[in-house]
């Protein structure tokens, strides 16, 4: 590559979190100034902290600083940098972000203002691929109000995407398989994708397609220099998803050839070449179980999922993304992309699976990785408060091994390495989606995680029993156990609890774990070693570690308000009350929608837990609310 000596000398990151220490880190390496932008609440946060500059853009805690292009511009033009890299989400796939950073004198680090506009919609990114001959699904495309566009939904039939037409990210997308998803009529339900699309992005504008629910999410990685020279970096398999956002994605997909590979890679590379494309983007398909597939999106950024292409190429995303922005050629061929090996990507997530998914809040009083074999992107820290202001994730982890049943394998280890305390997290149902027979055998598609209960993990392994034994040893040894030489304890590992109790004999230790004897010994110093903090306990072995939370016992009640108990609806997380669409004295069906919540840039309908009579409503659209107030209550009819 280039020398260096060519490259942009100070990058502005407009964005938070992950993806600012992702971009910084790169900015770091290559020698170029980096300079964070952050609002009050993200004053101290990691990213800031790890910048070599960083400058405040407003007071509000909420995602509104990171949407403020005048005060971005502000501060890039005092900072001096000479140009601006918008990570993903907020202001990346915003044309008019773009053209007013270059109206400020300064370089984009990403597609051309045009061909975001031309491609970040998915209205005309599914006409310029059907002009390129790449299939798109049957759709509904025009401009329509809610009541227009719920009868073409009636007229052409069910199953329906309703899709955002602006953005991505699953943000603004109802799958209508049936009137089952749509309780509340299906103006509700395209009124409800219309506001969280305009909340998302900042207008409603709505597409509709044909759903296929048994296809894959397979996208394509491309880059293109500033002279019309483009490659692509191999595909991803997304299918793991909830709600229609991604949970686990992997790198190459096993449902996809050598052959498809070369045809879902050039039909990415015609739809770009098309729009004029420049930088890094992603172009989304949906494979079908025949072979076929159809065109989705094009994500005109930087993907949340691009490490694992990283990890198969051997190459640097960030750092292409800025050689591009600097003017240099890419200086690689399509033969020089070779895909090494399999890696596989999990988010973890601040919410609660076995809940709908709820959101989870708090302060993270322990947040850390001990499996140092894996790369671990991270955007936030210990002590840090985790808001509904935000996207719910709050790390990936990924690995890379030779094959993809060593990476399941080595990200199985991975998860088990997470010490989380402070909110809830879906780990225990990553570790479970790996362990699945579905996952080893790669029979999922988009709907796999809604549509099933997903196997819980197996009772815990002989090494992780020997590493709670060693752990609870070890305490013992410390002066934990009680005066009749026994001691009991609960450890949190990957979001489960395992019970193990101890018990001295004259002859050694006996050991239940979970209420499974345990045949092993707990005195093999050579190979193990047992670190005990005041709250968490980290075991190793050998080179694998086991970070093993202990709960405790004044928090284990903590997150289980109900969104609806008895005669009251009450927030399930804190939040804006979008809208209450009932009244005192209106009756009420067990199940029926009484008002719907944004949290985590999420809507979530809040339903009555029973049939009744509504009695007080203590809120109105527009309400901030906190954890567990009080919305409304029933009473008996009659």
């Amino acid at each position: 590559m280039a020398d260096t000596s060519e490259l942009l000398g100070s990058v502005l990151i407009a964005n938070r979190g992950e993806i600012a220490l992702r971009v910084i880190r790169t900015c770091q390496r290559l020698g170029i100034r980096s300079v964070a932008v952050y609002s009050d609440a993200d004053r101290t946060s990691p990213f800031a902290q790890a910048a070599d500059d960083a400058l405040r853009i407003g007071p509000a805690p909420a995602a509104e600083s990171y949407l403020n292009i005048e005060a971005i511009i502000e501060q890039a033009k005092r900072a001096r940098v000479e140009a601006v890299h918008p990570g993903y989400g907020f202001l990346s796939e915003r044309a008019d972000f773009a053209h007013a950073v270059i109206e400020a004198g300064l370089r984009w680090i990403g597609p051309p203002p045009e061909a975001i506009e031309a491609l970040g919609d998915k209205v005309s990114a599914r006409r310029l691929a059907r002009e390129s001959g790449v299939p798109v699904a049957d759709g509904i495309e025009d401009d329509l109000d809610d009541a227009a566009l719920a009868a073409q939904i009636e007229r052409i039939g069910l199953p329906v995407m309703v899709k955002a037409a602006a953005g991505g990210g699953g943000r603004g997308m109802r799958l209508i398989g049936s009137m089952a998803d749509a309780p509340d009529g299906l103006e509700a339900a395209v009124s409800s994708a219309r506001r969280e699309a305009a909340a998302a992005f900042g207008e409603g504008r709505l597409l509709v397609e044909r759903a296929l629910p048994n296809g894959r999410h397979v996208e394509v990685q491309v880059m293109f220099d500033q002279f019309g020279h483009g490659i692509q970096l191999g595909e991803r398999d997304c299918s793991v998803q909830r709600r229609r956002q991604k949970v686990i994605e992997e790198s190459p997909s096993p449902a996809v050839d050598d052959a498809l590979r070369a045809r879902l890679g050039e039909a990415a590379l015609q739809v770009c070449q098309a729009a004029g494309y420049v930088g890094a983007g992603t172009v989304e398909f949906l494979l079908l179980p025949d072979g076929s597939y159809v065109f989705l999106e094009v994500n005109t950024r930087l993907q949340v999922e691009h490490p694992v292409t990283e990890m198969v190429t051997g190459l640097d995303l960030v750092e292409l993304q800025l050689r591009v922005a600097s003017g240099e050629p890419l200086g690689l061929t399509q033969e020089d992309v070779q895909l090494d090996g399999h890696a596989i990507e999990l988010r973890i997530y601040a919410e609660d699976p076995s809940r709908g998914y709820l959101p989870s809040t708090g302060r993270l009083e322990r947040f850390q990785p001990f499996d140092e074999r894996a790369r671990h992107d991270v955007g936030t820290a210990a002590g840090e408060l985790v808001t509904a202001h935000y996207d719910a994730m709050l790390a990936k982890t990924i690995v890379h091994a030779a094959t993809r049943e060593r990476a399941v394998s080595a990200a199985s280890a991975a998860l088990d390495s997470w010490a989380v305390e402070g909110v809830t997290t879906n780990l225990a149902q990553l570790s479970d989606i790996l362990h699945s027979e579905d996952f080893a055998a790669s029979r999922i598609d988009i709907g796999w995680l809604d549509r099933n209960e997903v196997p819980q993990r197996p009772p815990p392994s002989d090494e992780l029993m020997a590493a709670l034994a060693i752990a609870a040893n070890a305490e013992m040894e410390a002066g934990a156990w009680r005066s009749s030489g026994e001691l009991s304890r609960t450890y949190v590992v990957c979001g489960r609890r395992h019970s193990v109790q101890l018990k001295r004999q004259h002859d050694g230790v006996t050991v239940t774990v979970d209420g499974r004897p345990w045949q092993g010994t707990v005195a093999a110093r050579d190979r193990w070693r047992a670190d005990v903090a005041s709250w968490g306990v980290v075991v190793r072995w050998d080179d694998q570690a086991w970070a093993l939370t202990r709960a405790k016992r004044h928090r284990q009640g903590r997150g289980r308000a109900r969104a609806a108990s008895g005669n009251a609806v009450r927030a399930p997380m804190p939040g804006t009350m979008i809208e209450v669409l009932v009244a005192v004295g209106d009756e009420v069906e067990a199940g029926q929608t009484l008002a719907v919540l944004e949290a985590m840039k999420m809507e979530h309908l809040l339903t009555a837990p029973n049939a009744g009579v509504v009695t007080a409503v203590h809120v109105a659209g527009g309400d901030a609310v906190e954890e567990d107030a009080l919305l409304l209550e029933l009473g008996a009819v009659g």
